[in-house]
């Protein structure tokens, strides 16, 4: 009894890790899609999506900078995390483990 719920458990391990490995052979993948309103556009690995047409990729990305999630601090700064201010390179409160400049 034992022996053959051993085996069925290292048969199982076996199959989830052949399964996990089919789906990992598709992450990296981009897939060129078409919306239900006919527009065409690319769909990233990392859940993101763009258009195809570059002035409606423009557009979008103006509108998309309005949204507050996509205010964030600028790449290299310090800071922004529930409410608290960005702190940019070169000012005296950086990298001091503290927001408070003292």
């Amino acid at each position: 009894m034992l022996k053959s719920n051993v085996i069925n458990i290292l048969i199982m391990l076996l199959l989830t890790s052949v399964s996990n490995l089919s789906f990992a052979n598709n992450l990296g993948e981009v897939i060129n899609a078409t919306t239900d309103s006919g527009d065409k556009v690319i769909l990233k690995p990392n859940g993101r999506w763009d258009y195809i047409d570059t002035e409606k990729a423009a557009a979008a990305a103006e509108i998309a900078k309005e949204y507050p999630e996509n205010k964030v601090c600028p790449p290299g700064s310090q800071g922004g995390w529930f409410g608290t201010k960005c702190i940019l390179p070169g000012d005296k409160a950086f990298n001091r483990k503290s927001r408070i400049g003292k």
